[in-house]
């Protein structure tokens, strides 16, 4: 069963982010200074993917903990002291909600980030219909066959249901929530130095995805030429970014190593001696043109290190990925969003803050944007 897209996105009390609900499209492109909340946009869809995996509560935790990452602002009476974060793929709508336990009542740590609510609801129809809701420790599952099924005090404060309760026969919708989450795929900016990853050979495996920490890079290169035996866009790409040159990928049995052939030098740069700029463009064309790509790309300032120069070749990259993928895009470059624009006909989002709170210009109270319909 094909994943099904990212269409929209709630968050509250993130943060930067008091409360925000967007329709997403095929390609999100988002600019902003420094300190408006554009990373924490992309650390919400993280977290998603964490609660996908069973490890959001740790997640959060390693960030400092609810009170740490809660939305530091007033909230209105009726207002939960809640992280709700949730994500629409198709018709479905998951929905999580983070918080502290009660020290009374709830078998947790003391300040423990604890799962509080989990919700899984179809919305197709007139009304919505609940597939899936978690209370504290219990759940109930509508399945496949239209009854009810219960799972009563088995989940920890620290466990998703989502992560948790793994039959796919029973429950394909919850199923195919997980897998469509955990499928998504997330770049920071790569490192670079001298001990980084991406200048290693890679093991000599087929590699079909790049990892997020780009330490596969090689064998991604070495399986589009010896698997797929095309690198017609790969070495488009570096000609692109860098005239007449070539990328030069070499599989031997025990590993996988690419090096760089310029016009200028006769021998080839191995990736230990490529520039960090360099380097880092080669890692973005290794995860936006591998042979299979996620079904979500997110990209984090993928501008950094990279020469003005490489701007516009990396925009057409990501073009070619939206083909394939959905691409979400922070940047602060707007010479960068400016190219995607033009290559790939997203219009780029502003990211601002005001008073505290993160916000994005047009963007309704319905999650769309103004002068658009979905």
């Amino acid at each position: 069963m094909a994943m099904p897209p990212l269409s929209a996105i709630g968050i509250e009390n993130y943060r930067s982010v008091h409360k925000l609900f967007m329709r997403v499209g095929a390609v999100n492109v988002f600019v902003g200074n420094n300190g408006v909340g554009k990373t924490n946009l992309y650390k919400s869809l993280e977290l998603l993917q964490q609660a996908a995996l069973g490890r959001i509560t740790r997640a959060v935790s390693e960030e400092g903990g609810v009170d740490s990452v809660m939305w530091a602002g007033d909230l209105k009476t009726h207002e939960k002291k809640r992280i709700i974060l949730r994500a629409d793929l198709g018709d479905l709508s998951y929905r999580i909600e983070l918080g502290l336990p009660n020290p009374i009542s709830d078998p947790a740590l003391p300040f423990e980030t604890m799962v509080r609510d989990e919700e899984l609801t179809l919305l197709t129809g007139k009304k919505p219909v609940v597939l899936m809701q978690r209370k504290g420790p219990s759940a109930f599952l509508r399945s496949s066959k239209g009854g009810k099924v219960t799972y009563d005090n088995e989940l920890l404060p620290s466990e998703t249901a989502l992560a948790s309760i793994r039959d796919g026969s029973q429950f394909p919708e919850l199923d195919l929530v997980r897998r469509a989450i955990t499928d998504w795929r997330f770049y920071h900016t790569f490192r670079s130095d001298r001990d980084s990853l991406l200048r290693r050979p890679s093991p000599n495996v087929t590699t079909p995805t790049l990892s997020s920490d780009g330490s596969d890079l090689a064998a991604v290169f070495a399986t589009l030429k010896e698997i797929q035996k095309d690198t017609f866009f790969l070495q488009q790409a570096v000609d692109d970014a860098f005239p007449d040159s070539k990328l030069i990928i070499e599989a031997n049995g025990q590993d996988c190593r690419f090096a760089l052939q310029t016009p200028e030098i006769r021998r080839p740069f191995p990736s230990q001696e490529l520039s960090d700029g360099t380097l880092q463009y080669l890692a973005l064309l290794g995860a936006m043109l591998s042979y299979r790509l996620p079904s979500f790309i997110a990209l984090n300032e993928p501008e950094a290190s990279l020469h003005p120069d490489l701007l516009e070749p990396l925009a057409k990259v990501i073009a070619k990925a939206s083909e394939r993928s959905q691409i979400w895009l922070v940047t602060h470059s707007e010479q960068l969003a400016d190219h995607i624009a033009n290559h790939a006909g997203a219009y780029p989002r502003r990211i601002y803050k005001e008073n505290g709170q993160t916000g994005i210009d047009g963007l309704k109270i319905t999650g769309e944007f103004v002068g658009e319909e979905y």
